[in-house]
């Protein structure tokens, strides 16, 4: 096993600063004391982006008429959308937002992005596509929607470009069941495609985050809000703070168990745990002189040092004693003819 690199942990704010710029800023305070690698949003720009024919997925606004006014309520302004990436970086974390729009992509490079990451419903927007994949950089593709044949399709389409690609194992469902996880498409899109591979969650728990840091996943992204009860479309598959933390601590606690190491090669630091917890041959009677040893005389008695190891019980059958031996006595190669 090769050296196991940190997994790049994304924490997606997404729409649950419900249009709000100072819980937004308060959101990237909050998990940068939870210790994610980078902070997720989602840029909409509704002219752009939807249209009053565009439907809600979840029926929970009491104040848009409207998807449309929907996403006009969760637009920033360039300069709004500048002060959310200088203060991820003063906080240490990358800032990334998924475009929906050609101009959305626009208004990111005027940021100076690092990279995109695509959701899986813009995967065959082959268009806004292009916009992205022309400024050279990485991209991060979510596969919730796709088929197989789909993303065939998306990757063939992006590898002449020459961006460097990584794809998420995601399921659209909210939240998302364990029988929906999919876990075992980390290894199938590793072996398929040969990029780095992460995983998307929608699950609203640790597990399936966890479970994908040991099946190989270098990315893990997941929605994040304050509190459960929260009003947003995402609320129900999200994690809260407090499940943030304990994802990252148990992230880098699997990482470090990840690390290759010489435990099985070299055992030299257990040497006196060895003999603390070893056994020794005793005898489980008074035994006399010319006595010729069975099985059924043998007993294994700590610690580990003192005389004949019990692996060796194999070796002391059918040998004779030299001389008495009392009841839980050790016995050692002296004692034996």
């Amino acid at each position: 096993m090769g050296t196991i690199k940190s997994i790049n942990i994304i924490a997606e704010i997404a729409q649950a600063h419900d249009g709000s710029l100072g819980i937004a800023h308060s959101y990237i305070d909050a998990l940068a004391e939870a210790g994610v690698n980078a902070v997720k949003f989602q840029t909409h720009i509704a002219e752009a982006e939807s249209s009053a024919a565009e439907q809600f997925r979840v029926n929970f606004s009491y104040e848009d008429n409207t998807r449309f006014d929907y996403w006009k309520r969760m637009e920033f302004t360039p300069e709004q959308w500048a002060g959310l990436k200088q203060h991820c970086e003063e906080k240490g974390m990358e800032f990334i937002s998924s475009p929906f729009s050609v101009a959305a992509v626009e208004l990111l490079e005027n940021l100076k992005v690092k990279r995109y990451k695509i959701g899986s419903g813009e995967l065959t927007n082959y268009l806004m596509l292009d916009k992205i994949a022309r400024t050279g950089k990485p991209i991060i593709l979510s596969s919730g929607m796709s088929d197989w044949k789909e993303l065939d399709e998306t990757i063939q389409f992006l590898k002449p470009y020459g961006n460097k690609l990584s794809l998420l194992q995601c399921t659209t469902a909210y939240p998302t069941p364990p029988e929906l996880w999919g876990l075992s498409a980390i290894e199938e899109m590793n072996n398929r495609y040969q990029i780095p591979v992460g995983y998307s969650d929608h699950s609203a728990d640790i597990y399936a985050c966890l479970a994908a840091a040991t099946l190989g996943a270098s990315i893990l992204e997941f929605h994040v809000v304050f509190d459960h009860q929260m009003f947003g479309p995402d609320t129900k598959a999200s994690l809260n703070l407090n499940q943030v933390k304990q994802l990252v601590k148990g992230v880098r606690a699997i990482e470090m168990g990840l690390q290759p190491n010489d435990l099985k090669n070299d055992k030299s630091s257990f040497d006196t745990l060895k003999i603390m917890f070893g056994k020794s041959l005793a005898v489980n009677k008074n035994l006399t002189a010319g006595h010729i040893l069975s099985v059924d005389d043998l007993e294994s008695k700590k610690p580990g040092n003192q005389g004949i190891p019990a692996k060796d019980f194999q070796h002391v059958i059918g040998k004779q004693l030299k001389h008495d031996l009392q009841q839980w006595s050790f016995l050692r190669e002296e004692d034996l003819y």
